[in-house]
């Protein structure tokens, strides 16, 4: 086989292992990675204050294991095209490989640049290392791609996925007098010190990445499926940072979760089942975005292109900060702003508040998790939103609605997550904890607390808002 210098084009794939395009290079003979810092050609907010913090240090992390190996990453700040052109003049390289990405404004500029260089000589080729199976792929018997999740994921069953790559322990590099910019050039970190906070709770990286996933199997996988709704206790995995930068592969998790069902009891199917169910819910969202591309802005059910949204600005600030009166609204919120992350219950929680207590757009709620979470990919984030406001294919009836106080009580009885981000309220009784509105006064008084000034009265009446919404929801459906 000809022995070819290879560019490794790293985007939201920064891990070393499980990496098509960086072992594809390997085979082929030297390799020369390299990121490209290009946020002005991102769709929409992709890469917004939080997530710079994590792309900052996850490629501190990515360089670290290249250099562990002998190689090292190439940062560069441009144009994608420019760069590459740039490195293949400086490099020699005959070969530029890449993991695809699937928003719809970056696969056009990747097939743009990849006709360009093939144009000139050079081989190209693009890897879905990103998920369980290419998008495409799974389709219906009609030829036609899935617009319902159940069948989808059942048909995923049927699919075999391939075992994990794993890169040697020495790489063969080639870019030993390849000039490359300082991680802290690209100045990814924000002005206002704030991130800070972030590393008590995150630690980016693939290192990171995968230690997260064993101590979701060791600690947290038994009893997922029965715990996973309940905040406080987080019978999470947390992996969704750490998937959205690619710093560990899906078909990696895939097979760790497999090797459970080996050694674990039968009582634990229901929970490795469980949470590769979630695992395809991430690859369902994918798929829709390749297929239906005007689900980042538009609904996919088309009637609801009438719904009578209203703007309502200081109700929108008010859910955004974490003062709409409802303790487990805002207790998401507020976690989300301080951790970049929200539990996946309260997610739903806070996005039916939203579209359906306040009438707001979803696209504007779409917008903020998009500012504001680690985890944030448009894919997952859009199919969400769609499925929560009831205009997806797949989505929630519109007479689903959330109500905040149920959920609360329901989900964090004793009101552990609620004391931990609402801490105002933290000395009411939990009897009183989810509606403090209806609390006697002298209670009040012993908890510290007094309505409209330590903490807000609801902004809005559920039982008011839940009618509000199925008139308009009504509306549409004639």
């Amino acid at each position: 086989m000809q022995h070819r210098k290879t560019i490794i084009w790293l985007r939201r794939d920064l891990r070393i292992q499980d990496n098509l395009a960086l072992w594809s290079g390997m085979e082929q003979g030297s390799i020369v990675p390299v990121f490209i810092w290009s946020p002005e050609e991102e769709t929409k907010k992709v890469v917004v204050e939080a997530a710079s913090w994590w792309l900052h240090h996850s490629l501190i992390e990515l360089d670290r294991a290249l250099q562990d190996r002998g190689s090292k990453l190439i940062v560069r700040k441009g144009k994608s095209l420019s760069i590459l052109k740039e490195l293949i003049e400086e490099t020699g390289a005959q070969a530029v490989f890449f993991n695809e990405r699937y928003e719809p404004e970056i696969r056009l500029r990747d097939q743009q640049i990849k006709e360009t260089l093939e144009k000139e000589g050079i081989m190209v080729k693009a890897f879905h290392s990103n998920l369980l199976f290419p998008p495409l792929s799974i389709i219906n018997n009609q030829g036609q791609p899935y617009k319902v999740f159940t069948p989808f994921w059942k048909k995923c069953l049927q699919m075999p996925i391939p075992l994990p790559k794993i890169l040697p322990a020495t790489l063969s590099s080639a870019h030993d007098k390849v000039k490359t910019l300082n991680i802290d050039e690209l100045d990814l970190l924000p002005t206002i010190a704030w991130y800070k906070k972030l590393k008590e709770y995150w630690l980016p990286g693939e290192k990171g990445a995968i230690n997260q996933c064993e101590q979701f199997i060791e600690e947290r996988l038994w009893g997922y499926s029965t715990k996973r709704d309940y905040p406080y206790v987080q019978h999470v995995s947390r992996l969704s940072p750490h998937l959205t930068w690619g710093e560990i592969s899906p078909r990696w998790i895939w097979h760790q979760l497999k090797e459970q069902e080996k050694i674990g009891s039968s009582n634990g199917q229901e929970d490795i089942d469980g949470f590769l169910r979630q695992l395809v819910w991430r690859e369902f969202g994918y798929h829709q975005l390749v297929s239906f591309p005007e689900m980042i802005d538009s609904p996919l059910r088309k009637e609801f292109l009438f719904f009578p949204w209203e703007e309502r600005e200081a109700e929108f600030s008010a859910w955004k900060e974490g003062r709409t009166g409802y303790p487990i609204i805002d207790a998401g919120m507020r976690e989300l702003w301080e951790t970049g992350w929200m539990h996946n219950r309260v997610r739903m929680v806070t996005a039916s508040f939203l579209v359906k207590h306040l009438l707001i757009p979803w696209q504007r709620g779409a917008s903020w998790f998009e500012e504001t979470l680690l985890d944030a990919d448009l894919a997952n984030n859009s199919m969400g939103w769609q499925w929560v406001s009831g205009c997806g294919f797949d989505a929630a009836p519109y007479f689903r609605i959330f109500n905040p106080i149920t959920q609360g009580q329901k989900f964090d009885e004793a009101g552990a997550y609620i004391r931990q981000w609402v801490p105002e309220l933290k000395h009411l009784p939990a009897k009183y904890l989810h509606c403090p509105w209806t609390v006697p006064e002298e209670i009040l008084r012993e908890a510290g607390v007094e309505l409209g000034t330590s903490y807000p009265f609801p902004i809005v009446e559920h039982s008011f808002a839940r009618e509000r919404a199925l008139e308009a929801y009504n509306l549409i459906k004639k």
